[in-house]
Formats: structure tokens, C-alpha cells, sequence
């Protein structure tokens, strides 16, 4: 099986970090996916689509095990309002299809990572592609993303 050659592993590439394509084949939620990936749920990562305002989107970074804190994240945002796009707007933000969607290459949002995933050596985030992971260490997402860290999950 040939690993994805794409734009989110162009910009993992780019961004010099380590990491390894996982294939994981076809899972529905969170809990298998994480099993089929091999890492525990808290280290398979959710990349969120939040829309700031028009045509403004950030990327939410955040554990399996967690729900965003819309309260937090606006704080953190300075804004009164956030929304979430459907998936054909996701989309065209991003480049990816909803279960693919990762910070890598994804349009050059702004990138949030929730403190939970910044000491992990290891964590699971989409690839791009359906059925393939990107796995690479906590400290490596958030440099190569240049993200701001800050606990939006509750």
C-alpha cells in the first residue's frame, strides 16, 4: 500500500518534523479509530474547523477524550461569537474532507492545540486522505504549526 503523498505530508515534511503514516482502514468514531491506530483515545486528535467570522476560520487541535469549550476558546479568541462550518464550507477552508482534516497544509489558519496534547510523545491527527493517520510527538505539532497553546477543552 503506498503512503499519501499530499499537502498535508508536503507540510510535515516541509516543517522538518518526525513522524510515520498510519493506515487504519475504516472505523466509525473516535474510540475505534484511536484502537485501529494504535494510540490510546487521549492521544488521537480531533482537528476542529471553528468559523471566527467570515471567510476567518482557526483550527482547534484537541484529545479524543475532550469536548471544546466554546467559552475558553472565544476568551482566548477575543471574540463574543464562534460557529462551526458544515462540512462542504470545512472543506473549502481547509482542502480536506471531514475525517481527514488536520493543521498540515490545511490553508495556513491559525492553530490552536489544547494543553493536553503538548507532552505527548506521540499523537494521531489526520493525514489528509481517508483511512491514513499522521502520528508525530505533541512538541512537534505545536512547532510545526506555530500554534498557541491554551486548555479549550472541558
Amino acid at each position: 500500500m503506498t503512503e499519501p503523498e499530499n499537502t498535508a505530508t508536503m507540510a510535515a515534511r516541509s516543517a522538518g518534523i518526525e513522524f510515520r503514516l498510519v493506515h487504519y482502514g475504516e472505523v466509525r468514531g473516535a474510540e475505534a479509530a484511536a484502537e485501529a491506530r494504535g494510540v490510546p483515545l487521549g492521544s488521537l486528535v480531533k482537528t476542529l474547523v471553528v468559523r471566527v467570522g467570515e471567510g476567518d476560520y482557526v483550527l482547534v487541535c484537541i484529545p479524543g477524550t475532550g469536548r471544546l469549550d466554546y467559552k475558553a476558546l472565544r476568551s482566548l479568541l477575543g471574540v463574543r461569537r464562534l460557529t462551526m462550518p458544515d462540512p462542504a464550507e470545512a472543506f473549502e477552508a481547509t482542502g480536506y474532507v471531514r475525517g481527514t482534516i488536520t493543521p498540515f497544509g490545511a490553508g495556513g489558519w491559525p492553530v490552536v492545540v489544547d494543553t493536553a496534547l503538548t507532552e505527548l510523545a506521540e499523537v494521531s491527527l489526520g493525514a489528509g486522505e481517508q483511512q491514513w493517520a499522521l502520528h508525530c510527538s505533541g512538541p512537534d505539532l505545536v512547532a510545526a504549526t506555530a500554534a498557541t497553546v491554551a486548555l479549550v477543552t472541558t
